[in-house]
């Protein structure tokens, strides 16, 4: 497997709106096997550039507490002394649902 250029998507809408246009891709009838493995590399590629990107991301106080408020208010349980990557997880859950 040939290592996906991903270095132009450099923000979560250009790799959501990449990722979408990949689906598209593969749902279409006339995409040969080939090009539909090529576009599940690059999927997976761009799945862990955004990976990378919510593991680096620091939330200041305001945006954690924000992010835990949000998730009580859609009846997630977070705890009050959660820590970044919990109020990650509660905001990707929330966005899930």
């Amino acid at each position: 497997m040939a290592r996906v250029d991903t270095s132009k998507y450099q923000t979560f809408p250009q790799i959501t709106e990449r990722l979408d246009d990949i689906v598209t891709q593969v749902r279409d009838k006339d995409v040969s096997l080939e090009r539909s493995l090529d576009l599940f590399d690059e999927a997976i590629a761009l799945g862990s550039k955004a990976v990378d990107m919510v593991d680096a991301t620091d939330f200041s106080p305001e945006e954690a507490a924000q992010l835990e408020e949000q998730a009580a208010n859609k009846g997630e349980a977070v705890d009050e002394d959660a820590s970044g990557d919990e109020a990650v997880e509660a905001a990707s859950a929330q966005e899930n649902a």
